[in-house]
């Protein structure tokens, strides 16, 4: 197994664009020619369009690209940046008088930096697109659906740190398989090696942390919380192996391991966790096996996307102190 960049993977293009005033942008996976997809949510609220498309029981099968976003609900316009973008490149399901590309977002909650009146949209999405041709322009860090992300996020903005998005990918064989998040967690981040803490909420001096787990734990008897829909990781899994929709729901589903590996607290009500599994149908390869691959990648996406990020809108990150 050997570790490759997650632009190897073949039959997907990944473009960014974002605006760093308003502390918000988008990433784009473009999969033109279609490409068979599945999706697992455990986040308590996720902002999300067209999720039913990667049902198995839903035709057709075949998507044409995936939207990761800031903006909350308010940045799910995007898609049709994305969609503009295709339906004039002749993309998309055939209805006869025109091509229809079908496109699935999920946003995360970034309104607490920047300005929180500017939100990504289709203008942006299309320039994301752009971006995607001739190798793509994505980049670990703060660019894209991570410009405004951060981490720690238990007792508030005062506390948290500055996260971003990340990328992890690996070959094995003729076989690829990649992942990236966008990390926007009200819990902390664990190296998955370690299990050192690389980023989450600090103490009230700012020179350490505190643990947002135990926090939690300790308060058993608040009902909710104020920052609930207001986190959500993202991520997305890339592989060139054969799949059908049902087994890449499942490989979504064993990939959030990684998050799991990653981020605590996680899955709560006030996250919107969401995971893609897309395909590329190359590469004949055993689910099970794709999906422990699966967890692993996602995991070394997360960390990267917290080691990756800067310190931007008042909020510290790892690599800064």
């Amino acid at each position: 197994m050997k570790e490759i960049s997650i632009k190897e993977i073949e039959k997907f293009a990944i473009g960014q664009a974002e605006d760093r005033a308003a502390g918000t942008g988008v990433t784009v996976v473009l999969c033109k020619d279609g490409a068979y997809g599945g999706l697992d949510v455990r986040g308590g609220g996720p902002a999300s369009r067209e999720g039913t498309l990667l049902d198995p029981l839903v035709s057709p099968k075949a998507i044409h690209g995936v939207v990761l976003a800031g903006g909350s609900a308010f940045g799910l316009d995007a898609a049709g940046g994305v969609m503009r973008y295709l339906e004039e490149r002749g993309y998309g399901f055939d209805v006869g008088v025109t091509k229809v590309p079908l496109v699935c977002q999920s946003d995360l909650f970034d309104l607490t930096v920047g300005d929180p009146f500017r939100r990504p949209d289709a203008d942006m999405a299309y320039r994301a697109c752009l971006n995607a041709e001739d190798g793509g322009n994505y980049q670990d860090g703060c660019y894209g659906a991570g410009t405004g992300a951060s981490v720690g996020k238990y007792k508030g903005m005062d506390f948290a740190m500055k996260s971003g998005i990340g990328s992890f990918a690996v070959q094995i064989g003729e076989f690829r398989m990649g992942a990236v998040a966008a990390v926007n967690a009200i819990g902390d981040v664990y190296d998955p090696h370690t299990g050192a803490k690389l980023a989450g909420m600090r103490s009230a001096d700012g020179k350490g942390f505190e643990s947002a787990e135990d926090l939690l734990i300790s308060n058993i008897d608040v009902v909710s919380n104020r920052f609930t829909g207001r986190n959500t990781t993202l991520g997305i899994v890339l592989t060139n192996g054969r799949f059908s929709n049902q087994q890449l729901s499942r490989i979504a589903r064993m990939a959030h391991d990684g998050y799991a590996r990653c981020i605590r607290p996680v899955h709560t009500s006030a996250d919107g966790d969401s995971i893609y599994a897309l395909a590329a149908g190359t590469v004949d390869a055993d689910v099970d096996v794709a999906g422990t691959l699966a967890a692993k990648v996602m995991a070394e996406a997360i960390a990267r996307a917290v080691t990756s990020a800067e310190s931007l809108y008042g909020l510290p990150a790892a690599k800064d102190l």
